[in-house]
């Protein structure tokens, strides 16, 4: 395998990881060199959408050892999204341990340091009992796959994005939970987007339209002026750990960071802006077009100085090359 020309793409591994929720209990769940599931043409999940999923990232380490970033908050987070779908969440310690497992199964497809690659695992949930009418489902399968993976986004080179006019989601709907509807709906506000020539879209809130909430597939933030960390707070956004995460480490860098609402009009007070989650890590956004103004950000070719302090600082802590604080990192070895 080149590591070094993955890409973001699949690669069939040799070992997925399979659970099942029937007569009201998880069976205890096992590797399996299966990377198929077979559902009944009236599955619950191809009809009425009970569908949750995660992503998150296995770094290998200079000493060869492997990092997990967080995982036991991608493990509530899952929960958090089946509770929303009113579906039967899988344990969070049970989570863990499988996202352990697969790593360990498929480790010589976890990319080398030096390639700046990762093994990225996505696991996730579904309704497979059958329904005709509109009722949530009482048997439900938990799988995880993993593939090694490339850069999301091309480095730290800034892109441009425009303001998209869809929706993501509603104000009270299930945009804080990780369910495929949310992307299939932003899907068509991208197509344009790379159409118009922009590297994806940023989405309004669903009220006013007035207020940022985040980009297709990413959270967005902001570096004022003045150097303060801003990013959205929102009910109709995802809760990004890659989030959660960044605005610790700009308190660490003395960016005194907030959440609140955003006003787009408000747009041009920011002298660097990014895009930020598990897939991009940080992505340096160069200039955000609204209704046929551009509104550049540093510079359109040019990462800003603290975008790149604060990715710099998040990929150390990711790979093990610079201290973690407690708790972010579990190493298996």
């Amino acid at each position: 395998m080149d590591w070094n020309n993955l890409g973001f793409e699949y690669h069939d591994l040799p070992y997925s990881f399979e659970a099942k929720f029937k007569d009201g209990k998880w069976e205890k769940g096992h590797l399996t060199e299966k990377s198929t599931i077979e559902l009944s043409e009236a599955s619950e999940v191809l009809h009425y959408g009970q569908e949750v999923f995660e992503g998150l990232k296995a770094y290998r380490r200079k000493d060869g050892k492997i990092n997990l970033f967080r995982p036991e908050l991608n493990g509530q987070r899952l929960a958090n999204s089946a509770a929303r779908l009113g579906m039967e969440a899988y344990p969070v310690d049970d989570f863990l341990d499988s996202i352990k497992q697969i790593v360990k199964a498929n480790e010589e497809f976890v990319p080398p340091y030096e390639s700046g690659a990762t093994l990225y695992i996505r696991p996730f949930l579904i309704g497979t009992s059958t329904v005709v009418g509109v009722q949530p489902a009482t048997e439900y399968t938990y799988h995880v796959y993993a593939t090694p993976v490339g850069a999301y986004v091309n480095g730290l080179n800034p892109a441009a994005y425009t303001v998209s006019e869809y929706d993501r989601a509603a104000y009270a709907g299930t945009g804080s939970a990780k369910t495929s509807g949310n992307y299939a709906s932003s899907l068509i506000a991208s197509i344009q987007a790379h159409k118009d020539g922009y590297a994806d879209c940023l989405f309004l809130d669903p009220r006013e339209h007035k207020y940022i909430d985040e980009f297709g597939g990413a959270n967005f933030f902001g570096i004022t002026e003045e150097g303060q960390f801003v990013t959205p707070k929102s009910r109709s956004i995802l809760p990004s750990i890659t989030k959660r995460s960044l605005l610790e480490v700009a308190e660490r860098q003395g960016l005194n960071p907030i959440e609140t609402q955003i006003e787009f009009a408000d747009i041009d007070k920011f002298a660097e802006a990014g895009a930020m989650g598990t897939a991009a890590v940080i992505s340096p956004v160069g200039s955000i077009t609204y209704q046929g103004k551009k509104h550049v950000f540093y510079d359109e070719e040019k990462t800003g100085p603290v975008t790149t302090k604060l990715y710099n600082e998040l990929i150390a802590i990711q790979y093990g090359d610079a201290p973690a604080p407690e708790g972010w990192v579990q190493t298996i070895d």
